[in-house]
């Protein structure tokens, strides 16, 4: 059992990714959050509830892309070859 750098390198640039969407992913929410509340008029509000759809789609993305970034890094640290 032996370390694949190649994969170790893509991994740990992936984690990189990974960390800033974890900065940003709760900021969009609360952003979104904020501008459904500040906003009442008719093209403002459209655009407020299309923040939250957009917020919660990059969070379902940022889950699904920590499980994979994970698993490329355990791949690649528990190597069968």
């Amino acid at each position: 059992m032996s370390t694949n750098y190649n994969t170790l390198s893509k991994g740990l640039i992936r984690l990189a990714a990974l960390v800033f969407l974890f900065i940003t992913t709760p900021i969009l929410i609360t952003m979104s959050f904020k501008a459904l509340n500040n906003f009442t008029e008719a093209p403002r509000i459209y655009f407020a509830y299309a923040f939250v759809v957009i917020s919660f789609a990059l969070l379902i993305f940022t889950i699904i892309f920590a499980f994979k970034t994970f698993k490329l890094l355990l791949d690649s640290f528990f190597n069968k070859s």
